[in-house]
């Protein structure tokens, strides 16, 4: 087998955040303790966020806390400001993840910031946790296109990726906030910033808004990216951003790269009993498609008639 490929969870926070009805404390964690269970390399628990923000993450240190933690996953959660980076390290959080667009408009409307003035707030936050152990994460937003401004250039993808590495982030997270990338763009974007970056962590966020998500996947490993977040069942979508839908699907996502012979280290079918139960929890079908027409391995009897002849 190839080299591990890094599958990381994001349901219970990206995915539950734009949910219409609120999934109780006990089911978040009961979930989160199953999906500890697959091979999963991380799981974004929640959001330490404003409750009048995102109501469905109200409970986020009774989250935290309830969860058992298994060995050899990481357990992350989303941090909006210094205040919520402290009370993510009073849940002992393996990693602080940051979130800032790389467009104007979509960071006014998502975070009422702009990209400088969220590097200002990240530079305070990352003070915060000076001494701490733990890991930082910044996910940027609209990397691949902005739903209010169109194309990013490039140039300032790179340009903000260097800002953030020069403040102290470790890791970044490249996010299709909308699903507006293609497969070209995204293997060039990656290679250049892993020829460019070599000593930090790079993450692809794809949504499957547009029905492209597994294609930019691929795109990204082709490019060498080994780390992915992905959502159980396809969940998600970025509240703030017109036209937003869910992420790309865990399952889905496992089942393409192990028909390729790639090691993902997950249990697929252990993740497919947990997105099973995904449906009955938040009151709705999922996009997820290997749940429904089962793993490509699977085989039907023969039609009746063909059994009835001996054929």
């Amino acid at each position: 087998m190839s080299k591990r490929l890094y599958i990381q969870e994001v349901a219970t926070r990206d995915g539950f955040q734009i949910e219409a009805n609120f999934v109780p404390t006990e089911a978040k964690i009961a979930l989160i303790d199953r999906l500890s269970q697959t091979g999963l390399a991380k799981i974004e628990v929640t959001s330490l966020t404003s409750p009048k923000a995102i109501p469905n993450l109200r409970d986020a240190e009774d989250v935290m806390r309830g969860i058992r933690r298994a060995e050899g996953v990481e357990y992350t959660v989303l941090v909006p400001n210094v205040k919520g980076c402290e009370r993510a390290l009073a849940c002992e959080v393996d990693e602080i993840n940051l979130v800032m667009s790389a467009s104007d408009t979509h960071g006014l409307a998502n975070l009422r910031m702009t990209p400088e003035q969220s590097l200002v707030q990240f530079r305070e936050i990352i003070e915060v946790t000076r001494g701490s152990g733990v890991f930082i994460n910044a996910s940027l937003s609209t990397t691949f296109g902005c739903p209010f401004e169109g194309n990013v250039p490039e140039r300032r993808i790179y340009e903000l990726v260097q800002r953030l590495l020069e403040i102290g982030v470790q890791g970044i997270t490249l996010c299709d906030t909308t699903g507006m990338a293609d497969p070209a763009q995204v293997e060039r974007i990656c290679r250049e910033v892993l020829n460019s970056w070599p000593q930090a962590v790079f993450t692809a966020h794809f949504h499957n808004t547009r029905g492209m998500g597994l294609a930019n996947a691929l795109a990204a490993l082709n490019a060498g990216i080994d780390r992915f977040d992905a959502s159980l069942g396809g969940l998600g979508g970025c509240p703030y951003a017109p036209g937003a839908s869910g992420n790309i699907c865990t399952e889905d996502l496992v089942h393409m790269f192990q028909r390729m012979g790639l090691n993902t280290g997950v249990d697929l079918d252990r993740l497919l009993q947990c997105a099973a139960d995904l449906p009955q929890l938040v009151g709705h079908d999922v996009p997820g498609a290997v749940l429904k027409a089962g793993k490509a391995d699977r085989r039907y009897p023969r039609p009746k008639w063909m059994q009835e002849v001996g054929v």
